[in-house]
């Protein structure tokens, strides 16, 4: 059996019972709609293989053509509700950019925002490019970092729910970031993620020195703490979930067992199994089966 998920924003409810019926019609399905979030998130099984889920992921989305709705078929299996969420930081968990953030103390950011976005496209590689924008930074006081927090950085909508969510179901959460120790440290703190994983800035004399240390966590570090956390706790791939938005997330969410696209780059949306581009982040509960009542945070 599969599920067809379909996710409105909250702040803009799209999920009308006009737009259950044409579901039902596309998918040609008997089985009534559950409704998780009035007007904002609903699912309806389906039969069929997960072999066809694609295909009918592919027919819903000409169907709803124009909806502000996020949609995805997936497997109704004993493995939905994952057991192991692993998440990127920069865009997806918070709105920003740490590293642009950073250099806009030394009015920089336009410079180095475009190095990142041509990183996060999968332009250029990750590693030297992250070796060239933290050289800017150097000699940046230490202490910069937790302004930039309190008054700069906010965190992506439906996160902390998100987290906390699955955290009371019994699945392990972490932070597993391209950027630095400086900002997941807090920023998982305040999302309430068990363990946090990024790079480390060189310091010295309360200052950046403008080098990274070794290793680089880019794009095959992040599958490896995927597969390090999973082989730990036991888990099939099945129970896991990935979210992120940039190419270098891309082995990471293909690892997972449900690897979701956030408001991700063009590359690194084609290429996911799952992209969310109107729901915030609750949408990957919705995805998992759970309903808005069950939502903690």
């Amino acid at each position: 059996m599969l599920v067809a998920v379909l996710i409105a924003n909250p702040d803009r409810p799209a999920i009308t019972d006009a737009v259950l019926a044409e579901a039902r019609a596309v998918l040609g399905t008997e089985h009534q709609p559950r409704i998780l979030h009035r007007e904002v998130a609903a699912e309806i099984l389906v039969p069929g293989e997960p072999a066809a889920a694609a295909a009918m992921t592919g027919r819903l989305r000409a169907a709803l053509a124009g909806e502000p709705i996020d949609l995805a078929v997936l497997p109704a299996d004993a493995h939905r509700r994952k057991r192991l969420f692993l998440a990127d930081m920069d865009s997806t968990m918070i709105e920003q950019e740490c590293i642009d953030e950073l250099a806009g103390t030394l009015g920089l950011k336009d410079h180095v925002a475009a190095i990142t976005e041509r990183a996060m496209r999968g332009e250029i590689a990750f590693e030297p490019a992250l070796r060239e924008r933290v050289t800017l930074l150097k000699d940046i006081p230490v202490g910069v970092v937790d302004g930039l927090i309190a008054n700069t950085l906010t965190l992506t909508p439906g996160g902390r729910t998100l987290v906390q969510t699955m955290a009371a179901h019994g699945a392990h959460t972490c932070l597993v970031s391209g950027g630095f120790t400086l900002f997941t440290g807090p920023i998982a703190d305040r999302l309430g993620f068990a363990e946090n994983r990024a790079n480390r800035l060189a310091v010295a004399g309360g200052r950046l020195t403008g080098a990274v240390e070794d290793p680089i966590v880019g794009k095959a570090e992040k599958r490896a703490a995927l597969i390090e956390l999973r082989e730990r706790a036991g888990l099939p791939p099945a129970a896991t979930l990935a979210v992120g938005d940039g190419a270098n997330d891309l082995d990471m969410l293909g690892e997972a067992g449900l690897g979701v696209a956030f408001r991700a780059k063009p590359a690194v949306a084609a290429a996911a199994q799952v992209r969310v581009e109107h729901g915030d982040l609750t949408a990957l509960l919705y995805l998992q089966g759970y309903a808005a009542a069950e939502f903690i945070g």
